[in-house]
């Protein structure tokens, strides 16, 4: 098999070794043999260079695979025949991902049958000439050489391509001035934060995402999320209220609030209050504090909880449409990446909305049946639960529920009933992609795009939740806001101005690589000079490994 995969894909005119490497991805290689077996159908075992270069291109970029055989259609028809045909045709078909395509506009769009003879282009260039008689000559190669080759292949260049490159001296002179510098202006700050690297997809062109998966009611759902948005940037800062914010948290902050503002939207600062076990009231009113304190003022301050009625009604939906289930496997079964396969999986939909009405009735004990999805998630962990028991009072609806709806199942529709169109956060959430879209378009609800960024890590110091809280209940250091801890309060307490904070973070940046960084100087702020007051790091706690966000 391998062998006949090898001289299909030669015969397109890749190399043996490239060949060999194909095969090393089993989604690409099949692709790839789909698409030469069609154009061999067609024109044979020999395939034109040309030809073959574009089959591979599409197999290699296409990512709604059910438009391969339409374009390879094309590309063996020698409709499509240049790569800017192919680039064309890659950005029609991702911006129109329903049935049917329109052909005519699909062929307008590509050019096809349209021939550019030399003359014309010679025509041309005599008519910019003449139009531009007393231009220098090598000014204007340059620009039609970036214009045709650097669009092409690299895109048009931007601000930072056409800056000249600083010498020595004066990359020396920018560092005095930027480690002179505290604040940003809020301008300033908001474009650091979005960075030429952020190529968001526009609301209500979720399906432009890559990976965004599209269903028949996709569309439909878009357009009523545009009628209710009007089109504005929506973002959310959902915290768990079991806990102090840290500098970490101001990096989310920043980028949530930063870019909803920077792009003339509105940002919710939504509780994720799922958990009553570990929900104190001085969390939430801290957390709303530090935001503050950072200078932005959410649009609206949510709860999870405000959609718990809604949340077990699409529950039970989920259960009739045959997408979860109630099991009986402990927790400590289903721990881990490789658990047992759960023995009630098939049970009947109708046997499963009883015991989840028995759940939710207190007719169970803690641990003793959840309420599970069918799905695996990317990182191969099956079936996660979506609802669990808990006999402890909510903090806002007090005895009114015993079961409590998870993060996995409860994050994205909380993003879907607020219409949000960016939901940012921070790598370890990537794994969970794959159940966030799953589970909207399991429920024809309005599907968000979640866009995942590398978290902020500090060397030595302790930001986790969970180890601040070992070190406060045993005595390490006096409480939430211990001047050693870099916890947003603690660093108040310090005298870091919220400026500094945020022009900390706008310099970290924004990118999808993990970020790894020292603290900053640890002090207090100089009125004088505002700047900081470097001071020696004996006062700060320390930790042997890199800090949790």
């Amino acid at each position: 098999m391998a062998a006949d995969s090898v001289s299909l894909f030669v015969s397109i005119g890749l190399s043996e070794q490239k060949a060999k490497e194909t095969l090393k991805n089993e989604a690409l290689s099949a692709v790839l043999r789909e698409a030469v077996l069609q154009a061999q159908a067609a024109l044979g075992p020999s395939i034109d260079k040309v030809i073959g270069t574009l089959i591979y291109n599409v197999s290699t970029r296409l990512k709604d695979t059910k438009r391969l055989g339409f374009l390879v259609g094309y590309i063996i028809g020698k409709k499509i025949s240049t790569d800017l045909q192919l680039n064309a045709a890659l950005d029609y078909v991702k911006a129109h991902p329903l049935d049917p395509i329109d052909t005519a506009e699909f062929e307008k769009e590509c050019g096809v049958g349209v021939t550019v003879t030399p003359e014309q282009i010679e025509e041309a260039v005599r008519e910019a000439r003449n139009r531009l008689k007393w231009a220098d000559g090598k000014i204007i190669k340059n620009e039609v050489d970036m214009q045709v080759t650097g669009s092409a292949l690299l895109g048009p260049k931007t601000e930072a391509d056409l800056e000249k490159n600083p010498n020595k001296q004066e990359v020396v002179e920018s560092e005095k001035k930027s480690d002179a510098a505290v604040t940003l202006e809020s301008a300033s700050l908001m474009e650091q934060l979005r960075g030429e690297a952020l190529k968001f997809h526009k609301p209500g062109e979720n399906y432009k995402t890559e990976g965004y998966i599209v269903t028949p009611k996709t569309m439909e759902l878009l357009e009523k999320h545009l009628e209710i948005t009007g089109g504005q940037v929506r973002t959310r800062f959902p915290p768990e209220p079991n806990g102090i914010l840290h500098i970490g948290h101001a990096k989310a902050i920043n980028f949530n609030f930063g870019y909803a503002k920077a792009n003339g939207g509105i940002c919710f600062l939504r509780y994720d209050d799922t958990n009553p076990e570990k929900e104190e009231e001085k969390y939430f009113t801290a957390i709303k504090d530090m935001v503050e304190w950072l200078g932005y003022k959410p649009y609206a301050v949510t709860h999870a909880s405000d959609n718990f009625e809604q949340l077990y009604e699409w529950a039970v939906e989920l259960i009739k449409r045959g997408h979860a289930y109630v099991c009986h496997q402990k927790v400590e079964e289903i721990k881990g990446h490789n658990p047992p396969p759960s023995p009630w999986r098939d049970r009947p939909a109708e046997e499963s909305l009883l015991l989840f009405e028995g759940m939710k009735k207190g007719k169970f004990a803690e641990g003793e049946v959840t309420l599970r999805m069918k799905l695996v998630m990317e990182d191969g962990k099956m079936d996660p639960v979506a609802y669990r028991i808990k006999y402890t009072p909510h903090h806002r609806t007090g005895d009114k529920w015993c079961i409590y709806p998870t993060y996995d199942y409860t994050h994205c529709l909380c993003d879907s009933i607020e219409h949000i169109t960016h939901s940012l956060c921070t790598k370890e959430f990537q794994a969970r992609r794959s159940s966030y879209f799953w589970l909207c378009n399991a429920l024809d609800v309005y599907c968000p795009v979640q866009w995942e960024y590398g978290r902020l890590n500090l060397h030595y110091t302790v930001v986790s939740k969970r180890k601040i809280i070992k070190l406060v209940e045993t005595g390490a250091v006096r409480d939430w806001d211990d001047p050693r801890l870099f916890t947003l309060t603690a660093l108040r307490r310090r005298g870091f101005p919220p400026e500094a904070i945020n022009n900390f973070c706008a310099r970290v940046g924004v990118t999808v690589a993990q970020t790894t960084m020292e603290p900053p100087p640890a002090g207090s702020l100089c009125p004088e000079s505002k700047g900081f007051h470097t001071v020696p790091f004996s006062s700060t706690v320390y930790s042997s490994t890199t800090s949790e966000m």
